[in-house]
C-alpha cells in the first residue's frame, strides 16, 4: 500500500473526449461472472468494437443488498438479480457514441443464456474525483500484492500519474476463453483532477472489454475491501 499525503487543487472542467455511455436495460438476472459473456454478446451485436481499443465494458454491478437479498459468492451457477435501475455502460470516444446507440438501442443480447434487452444511452461524463475505484485490474504476472503495486506505480508513472496513494482490495477470477483470469481491486487516492480524468480516460491494463481497469469514482475505502458483483 502507497499512502502518502498531498493535497490538490480541484475544479478542472471535465472534457468529454471520452464518455461514459449507460444504457437502460431489462434483464431479469446474468451470471455474477460475465465479463467474458457479455463482451462477447456485444462484440456480436457491433462486431467493430473488438478492434477499438479505446472502447471499455463495465461489467454489471448491483448492490449487495436489495430486500435482504444477499449478493451471491462467485460460481459457475451464481446470478446476480437486476433491477430497473439497472446499467449497462460502456466507456468510449465520444465519436463512437452514435454508432453505438444506433447498432444497440432495442437489441436484445444473449449473455451466457440470460436475455439483456437494450434500450436508451445516455451520456454521463467523466469525474475530476480525487479518488477512483477499479473493480478488476488484471493481475496475471504479479505474484504478490507487493508486486502488483510495484506494476502499478511504473504503469501510472508512464500515464504522467503519480502514485501518492494505493491500496489493494480483493483477488477475483474471471472466466475467459484462455483460463481464469486473475484480477485485483485497487483504489487510488490523492489524484490531481487531471490525473484522475486522465486515468479514466486510458484506464489500466489489459482486458478492458471484460471491465478490468476502467476507474470510477469512489467517495470511501470500504468497498475495495469487499468483493464486488
Amino acid at each position: 500500500m502507497y499512502w502518502n499525503d498531498d493535497e490538490s487543487d480541484r475544479g478542472l472542467p471535465v472534457p468529454d473526449d471520452v464518455v461514459d455511455l449507460r444504457f437502460a436495460i431489462d434483464c431479469r438476472r446474468i451470471p455474477v461472472d460475465h465479463a467474458y459473456a457479455l463482451s462477447r454478446a456485444l462484440q456480436d451485436a457491433c462486431p467493430w468494437i473488438a478492434d477499438e481499443a479505446s472502447i471499455a465494458v463495465h461489467t454489471i454491478h448491483v448492490a449487495g443488498s436489495q430486500n435482504g437479498w444477499q449478493r451471491p459468492a462467485r460460481s459457475a451457477d451464481a446470478y446476480l438479480m437486476v433491477s430497473r435501475r439497472t446499467k449497462l455502460a460502456i466507456r468510449a470516444p465520444k465519436h463512437r457514441v452514435d454508432a453505438l446507440r444506433r447498432e444497440l438501442e432495442g437489441r436484445t443480447l444473449e449473455v451466457a443464456g440470460c436475455r439483456l434487452s437494450i434500450g436508451e444511452g445516455k451520456i454521463r461524463r467523466l469525474s475530476a474525483d480525487p479518488a477512483l475505484l477499479a473493480r478488476y485490474v488484471a493481475s496475471e504476472g504479479h505474484s504478490t500484492e507487493a508486486d502488483f503495486l510495484a506494476w502499478v506505480a511504473r504503469e501510472l508513472s508512464r500515464m504522467g500519474i503519480r502514485a501518492r496513494k494505493a491500496l489493494c482490495g480483493m483477488e477475483a477470477t474471471l472466466a475467459a476463453p484462455t483460463g481464469s483470469l486473475p484480477t485485483r481491486s485497487l483504489l487510488l487516492a490523492a489524484l490531481s483532477p487531471e490525473e484522475s480524468v486522465r486515468l479514466q480516460e486510458l484506464g489500466l491494463g489489459p482486458n478492458r472489454q471484460m471491465g478490468c481497469g476502467i476507474f470510477i469514482p469512489h467517495k470511501g475505502v470500504e468497498a475495495v475491501l469487499r468483493p464486488g458483483g
